[in-house]
């Protein structure tokens, strides 16, 4: 079974019937949810952004974590109204329906509390076009010690040298960095390592790296980039998704 071209995908049911039909995208999924675990104290504060239906949120839920979370698609919201409900109800989840800009300028989110963890599923970073401002957000968002958790589209992905507009924006990648294809709605902005490297700062640092189903034998523990990127990139090739940790300079990885 293919799955559409995310250019091609609507929002809230439509989408959750798409980005679940696939078993890749399932254990891809499943694998960052794992690494949540790992990462998150027990109990912490989350906060997911770019949300969605809520499918993590209430999975973070479910283990017993207090979940802030943000989505900019009104459809999207209404199913995670729905979806998460009770934990809704209870105050266990909070959704945050501000617009963008709102969102950025609030000094809090969610419920109000500071956050041990930010997380982000399903490459919402690779809709945005200004990583700083956002990772200043998720700086002021989070506690000493706060780490941002992300699974990103990877711009090393050999399946998708298949495709031509791979090819006309390779050169972009390496001399800029980053290049976008035009989606449904915005741009969709793959980026190398070094330049997230780059757009985090300073606010964060990236530590390590995860091929984006990181229960593969040799990737439970990821990549330590925290020295520089270097060649991580030749083990992220197989992977349509890589997940990124961030942490606030001087903290210490817990995967590590």
């Amino acid at each position: 079974m293919r799955r559409p071209p995310m250019r091609e995908i609507h929002t809230g049911a439509d989408y959750v019937a798409a980005i679940t039909a696939l078993e890749s995208d399932r254990r891809a999924r499943s694998a960052f949810q794992d690494l949540v675990l790992r990462v998150a104290s027990p109990g912490a504060v989350l906060f997911d952004f770019g949300a969605g239906p809520g499918i993590d949120a209430r999975f973070y839920a479910e283990h017993g974590f207090t979940v802030g979370a943000y989505d900019v698609d009104p459809e999207m919201r209404k199913y995670f109204s729905a979806h998460c409900r009770e934990f809704i109800q209870t105050g266990q989840i909070v959704l945050d329906s501000r617009a963008y800009t709102e969102f950025l300028s609030s000094a809090t989110a969610g419920a109000g509390q500071r956050v041990e963890l930010v997380t982000s599923n399903f490459a919402p970073l690779n809709l945005i076009g200004n990583l700083t401002d956002l990772f200043a957000k998720f700086h002021a968002l989070t506690v000493p010690g706060g780490k941002v958790l992300a699974s990103v589209l990877s711009p090393y992905f050999i399946g998708d040298l298949k495709y031509r507009w791979w090819w006309r924006n390779a050169l972009r990648l390496l001399s800029k960095g980053h290049y976008s294809v035009q989606g449904d709605k915005v741009p969709i902005v793959r980026r190398r390592l070094a330049h997230f490297a780059g757009q985090c700062a300073p606010h964060f640092k990236l530590t390590r790296v995860f091929p984006g189903v990181s229960h593969e034998p040799g990737n439970a523990n990821g990549i330590d980039v925290s020295r520089g990127v270097r060649s991580a990139w030749l083990r992220l090739s197989t992977s349509r998704y890589m997940f990124l940790l961030f942490e606030k300079p001087g903290i210490t990885s817990k995967t590590a």
